[in-house]
């Protein structure tokens, strides 16, 4: 089964956003009202129990995150970037690394994507420049929002 979790900063800790909200408002006809980033884990290779454990434990830091299994709702457009197969992902591979460490069990596969969720109309040339801006073609690529299997014969389930 294949488990999602999407994590946020608390309200008062979102600086990340902040700045890059303030980045692509630089770009030419582009102007962002508000700007939502969150960090999604696909992980995959484990039962409910442990995943439930490692959401706090692993992929978020309750003191600063917010977690949730579906993306809020009411963004004007949402872009997720994810690294492209067979490029090395850092923080997907030491979630992996954690969440065995947590169960001494084997390792299991873990997805990372960045989430964006926009707020404001954004016409499709402001959407083109803040894909530009945002995916570097050489190491990401635009994930896709739906969940899907991180190996053949999985499947999806939402919790």
């Amino acid at each position: 089964m294949v488990y999602r979790v999407y994590v946020e900063k608390k309200p008062g800790l979102r600086q990340e956003a902040a700045a890059v909200r303030r980045e692509l408002n630089d770009l030419p006809g582009v102007e962002v009202r508000e700007l939502r980033l969150l960090n999604r884990y696909d992980v995959e290779g484990l039962d409910e129990a442990l995943f439930r454990r490692a959401v706090p434990a692993v992929f978020a830091e309750p003191q600063t995150d917010d977690t949730c299994d579906r993306l809020p709702e009411g963004a004007d457009w949402v872009l997720a970037v994810e690294s492209l197969p067979g490029q090395f992902d850092q923080r997907a591979d030491s979630a992996a690394q954690c969440v065995q460490l947590l169960s001494q069990q084997q390792r299991p596969l873990v997805r990372f994507a960045r989430v964006y969720l926009f707020y404001g109309a954004l016409d499709e040339a402001a959407k083109a420049a803040i894909k530009r801006t945002l995916i570097n073609p050489v190491e990401c690529r635009e994930a896709e929002l739906a969940a899907r299997p991180l190996r053949t014969g999985a499947h999806v389930v939402d919790i």
